[in-house]
């Protein structure tokens, strides 16, 4: 059952997206952040969960991400979604981390990722500009739109998802 929330939930992020962010971003905001509220939950789910479920969701959310909003390159974002959880996970083994530590798994996450994909679109020229610019005007700016938006889910999402891990627990015990 807790599986099914987790899964709607990003699904219903994933529509939050495309739909009602980009009324709430102001303007001049709008080119700079890139809002990627499905990626902030699977950090979440990378750090209280296991960096497998983390993996199988970033891939798959990062290929739904790649149909439905870019589309230049098919398995970009699921590459970089995928692997930057993968290798959160594995840096950050805790089974209980407090808040200072999530919100740095958060900024750490956002900028691994953001990284990736410009590594990516640089290597395929579909972006051409240095690296220090892109990271002062987009990628900054968006880490701390993914720290303010991870401060506001973290104690809903945090239960949650401990609320699963002690049910898939509780399912391989039997």
């Amino acid at each position: 059952m807790r599986r099914s929330v987790l899964i709607l939930l990003l699904i219903v992020l994933f529509m939050l997206e495309g739909t009602i962010m980009p009324w709430l971003l102001p303007n001049a905001w709008e080119m700079r952040i890139i809002p990627n509220l499905v990626f902030i939950v699977i950090l979440f789910v990378t750090i209280y969960h296991h960096r497998h479920t983390a993996l199988i969701l970033g891939l798959s959310f990062g290929m739904l991400h790649d149909v439905v909003f870019y589309g230049r390159i098919l398995g970009a974002h699921s590459f970089a979604m995928g692997v930057s959880a993968y290798l959160i996970g594995l840096i950050f083994q805790l089974p209980r981390a407090p808040l200072p530590l999530m919100m740095t798994v958060v900024l750490l996450g956002s900028l691994l990722e953001d990284s990736v994909l410009f590594a990516i679109y640089s290597v395929f020229n579909l972006s051409q500009v240095p690296y220090n610019w892109a990271l002062l005007h987009h990628m900054l700016p968006t880490m701390l739109f993914h720290f303010a938006v991870a401060l506001l889910l973290y104690v809903p999402l945090r239960k949650q998802i401990e609320r699963l891990k002690k049910e898939t627990h509780k399912e391989e015990a039997v």
